[in-house]
């Protein structure tokens, strides 16, 4: 791959409902998304806890809810997109593959999230990360200082197993999930 060729922006767009069939596509999806969690979220969960299956990807590209980053027809990102409620966007699952890091996927499928928010009449956009309770994680403090720098504001913090209890039995340490909320008439 040329050096052009592999800072280019990737085209994203939402995966249509009907690939939701598409076991190939579903795979590489979940497959994403689960590589770049164990990394990112590594010593937060019982080893060989999942951060997605298959089922669930499948279920949200037939709502319409998650989109692909495509570069040379390869998917090299996802992002999962959905109303909160009248004002509020919410985006997670974001995934950008670790051979293209630092190209700009993350950004590229950020700013599709946004996009998508205002072109649906949202106010505002919103994100959850999870925290390790008593320690510091490299890749989450990375990641709050990313999403701090374009404009993502710390609105508050929750306790995991309250928001979340099926979530609980499967971490290895205690974690809270920090909400970062960005205003999109900025």
């Amino acid at each position: 791959m040329s050096a052009a060729n592999a800072r280019s922006v990737p085209e994203i767009e939402f995966l249509p409902p009907a690939t939701a069939v598409d076991a190939g596509v579903v795979a590489t999806v979940t497959d994403l998304i689960n590589g770049v969690y164990k990394t990112s979220e590594d010593g937060l969960w019982i080893e060989g806890s999942l951060r997605t299956t298959e089922a669930e990807v499948a279920t949200l590209i037939r709502h319409g809810e998650l989109a692909a980053a495509t570069s040379e027809g390869v998917i090299v990102g996802s992002v999962r997109t959905h109303r909160l409620d009248a004002q509020v966007g919410e985006f997670g699952m974001l995934a950008a593959a670790p051979a293209r890091r630092g190209l700009g996927i993350g950004r590229a499928l950020v700013a599709f999230a946004e996009d998508w928010a205002r072109r649906s009449g949202l106010a505002s956009m919103q994100l959850e990360v999870l925290m390790p309770r008593d320690w510091t994680h490299p890749s989450k403090v990375f990641l709050t200082q990313w999403y701090e720098r374009i404009g993502y504001r710390h609105i508050r913090t929750g306790a995991l197993e309250e928001t979340y209890p099926a979530l609980a039995p499967l971490l290895a340490t205690p974690c809270d999930f920090a909400v970062y909320r960005k205003d999109l008439s900025e």
